[in-house]
């Protein structure tokens, strides 16, 4: 008999996504900064266009420019001067005269038409064509790219390298952008060490907090490492009161899982509004989210493949809410199965995979090994979460599955 993600105490990620996205607000300072320094930051306003892009008509194609109706009527043309980027010819074409003209560079008044130089004969000042081209052929037209006052760039994006391109070359210098959100980052419990301490039997070295750092450097926020915490009451409360004060957003690792020591809950219940979660989703299942009085909180979990993929699926969007940025819906594609899937129904499940085009040229995916919450290694050889669905039992090779290519935050 199937399992339910109905079944008490079993919250499905969509209404997960749907609550947290109702209780979070975004950031509302903003700045103005260089645009050269503005990769990954959240426009603060809509961006129009101050200018024609091209300013002016230009050519294609290094070539010749003339008036087409002048080639059909005397087939050779007499060339009168040349047209480089930067240094156009001034003049205004007469009857049977054209130019030589280089690629961007302003069309001549009184021409129409650019034909490339390898359809033109050159014999001294006069010029024959190969093949009679369309009028207007290769030639650009000013605002044909971008009208002046029209729209470019929305509040809410984030930019990217193409965006700081385009807006560059509307002269843009400066953009207001949302300031940065401002994350704090700590992991809780005695079994922990720091990277780089000696080895110590019966302990693990932390890999979530360095991770979630990592995931958060690369969505741009503003991160406040607290490091390690042990498994005491009174440092635990006071560091997750400095975090409270300092950040936006608090994420801690560790402590939310049935059986964890009580003093975890019973500090956030006290200096906050905090919900224990368990999500129908593998791996993962606890999560703990709420408000403490200056910040958002989650709690993630300890096992580190179920601390990130928490984060991806679920906090990910949080943030990015939070930070003024327009969030949009994941990728998701159908893929072929290479091999068998084991999965048992009742939660969603989202295993790691390498997805590639096959010799038939499917789109096709594998596992990329154990699936374990503790198996962090699954994530190496991966590019794809294969996503089974709730409902969903064991996949046989050649089935149809959903998978969802890895953003930005994971490659």
């Amino acid at each position: 008999m199937s399992v339910s993600c109905d079944q008490p105490g079993l919250m499905s990620i969509e209404v997960a996504k749907a609550q947290i996205s109702q209780l979070v607000n975004s950031v509302t300072q903003t700045e103005q900064i260089q645009l050269e320094r503005a990769l990954g930051r959240v426009l603060a306003e809509d961006i129009y266009s101050t200018i024609d892009v091209p300013g002016y008509d230009n050519s294609a194609m290094d070539g010749y420019a003339f008036r087409l109706q002048d080639l059909i009527e005397l087939s050779t043309l007499t060339m009168v001067g040349k047209s480089f980027a930067g240094s156009p010819y001034l003049k205004h074409l007469s009857k049977g005269e054209c130019v030589r003209i280089m690629t961007g560079a302003a069309v001549p008044d009184g021409s129409d038409t650019i034909m490339m130089q390898e359809n033109a004969i050159a014999k001294g000042d006069q010029v024959s064509f190969t093949k009679i081209p369309k009028k207007g052929n290769d030639l650009r037209l000013a605002g044909e790219n971008i009208k002046k006052n029209s729209l470019v760039s929305t509040i809410g994006k984030k930019l990217t390298a193409s965006d700081i391109g385009l807006l560059s070359s509307l002269g843009c210098d400066l953009v207001r952008v949302y300031r940065k959100l401002k994350v704090a980052v700590f992991s809780t419990g005695d079994e922990l060490m720091r990277a780089g301490d000696d080895y110590q039997a019966h302990k693990i070295y932390d890999g979530n907090r360095p991770a979630i750092i990592a995931l958060l450097t690369k969505m741009h926020c503003e991160i406040i490492d607290f490091g390690i915490v042990a498994d005491d009451k009174d440092e635990l409360r006071k560091i997750v009161l400095q975090a409270d004060a300092q950040a936006d957003c608090v994420i801690t690792s560790g402590g939310v899982s049935v059986g964890e020591a009580d003093f975890v809950k019973e500090i956030l219940a006290e200096l906050g509004q905090i919900d224990f979660w368990k999500i129908a989703i593998k791996p993962g299942k606890p999560l703990a989210f709420g408000r403490l009085p200056n910040s958002i909180f989650f709690g993630l979990p300890g096992n580190p493949v179920s601390a990130f993929v928490i984060f991806n699926q679920i906090a990910t969007d949080a943030l990015k809410q939070m930070a003024g940025e327009t969030v949009t819906f994941a990728h998701i594609l159908p893929a072929v199965s290479v091999g068998e899937l084991k999965k048992q129904p009742g939660r969603a499940d989202y295993q790691r995979g390498k997805c590639y085009i096959n010799q038939s040229g499917q789109l096709a995916v594998e596992s990329s090994g154990a699936q374990g919450s503790g198996v962090f290694s699954s994530f190496a050889n991966s590019n794809c979460y294969i996503v089974l669905e709730t409902d969903r039992g064991h996949v046989q090779a050649g089935e149809t599955v959903q998978i969802q290519l890895f953003d930005f935050t994971l490659l």
